[in-house]
């Protein structure tokens, strides 16, 4: 059954660019999020810097190579690694993409859409659980931008998300920049979306900048996050509750001191929406 971890507050992507500053004085970071590929080493400075970090921060894990979603599921050689980093790190969580990135062994390096049907769900949760047996812990998956569209789709990506989640009893990272991304680029609510995601299966939100086009968006991780980002934020809060909650910064890369600023203005959101939802409702009388 699945089982939510308890919000442990606001998160930032572990960037190398970042590594001496947060090694230097405590910073306003509840926990850091690595890209387990680049640990996923026998050894190095990467690794030593990590070790460093650990000692006073807690970890989560996020993967973009799993493949989670191609029909022979991820390699044994790839799960090894993952679980012995996991053994490392002793992660708040793990989590990867919903979506393919390779085939026959080939890594695209890139997160490619699923076609929302059935027998996707179906082929994606037997992937799923098999992970979760090998590392012994549930799995968190992210919903990915996407610019193009399947004709075989028979759901909506919400409801796909929703039904391999409830399939393979894993967890969701909902990314409300991907939600953004792709309303634009394929003309749905994104408050749709939100209303088709099981609330208790919701265990960490990531919030990124994305590039506008005019006619597309693309998730470039490379600019600071939109006020219609932030709105459909405070949206996501009031229908999850006190999601633990980071952001993604992966190009453009800014000092320190400006990302968690930034991630000051997601604990200021998460805090109106905490005092809205509390506050008594007025009563009225006829």
């Amino acid at each position: 059954m699945h089982t939510r971890t308890a919000s442990p507050g606001f998160g930032l992507g572990l960037r190398t660019d970042h590594y001496l500053e947060v090694l230097a004085a405590p910073q306003a970071v509840d926990w850091f999020e690595i890209l387990s590929e680049n640990y996923m080493v026998p050894g190095g400075k990467p690794l030593a810097m990590l070790d460093r970090i650990r000692r006073d921060y807690p970890m989560v894990m996020h993967g973009v190579s799993m493949s989670i979603g191609t029909p022979e599921g991820p390699g044994d050689d790839y799960l090894h690694d993952l679980k012995k980093l996991m053994q490392r790190v002793q992660p708040l969580w793990v989590s990867d993409h919903l979506c393919w990135t390779g085939v026959h062994g080939r890594n695209m390096h890139d997160l490619l859409p699923l076609p929302y049907t059935e027998e996707t769900v179906k082929l994606v949760a037997n992937n799923i659980r098999r992970v979760q047996d090998t590392l012994g812990r549930q799995l968190v998956l992210e919903n990915v931008s996407s610019y193009v569209s399947f004709n075989s789709d028979s759901m909506p990506e919400w409801e796909f998300v929703a039904a391999v989640a409830e399939a393979s009893d894993s967890l969701i990272l909902l990314d409300v920049n991907n939600i953004y991304v792709s309303s634009f680029n394929h003309g749905f609510d994104p408050l749709d979306y939100l209303k088709g995601i099981p609330s208790g299966r919701v265990q960490q939100i990531h919030l990124a900048g994305h590039s506008n086009h005019g006619t597309h968006i693309v998730d470039t991780h490379d600019h600071p996050i939109v006020d219609p980002v932030w709105d459909l934020y405070a949206a996501a809060l009031r229908r999850f509750g006190q999601v633990a909650s980071m952001i993604e910064r992966d190009d453009n890369i800014p000092p320190l001191a400006e990302l968690v600023a930034e991630l000051d203005v997601a604990r200021s959101i998460a805090q109106r929406v905490c005092a809205e939802t509390q506050r008594p409702r007025m009563e009225t009388f006829a």
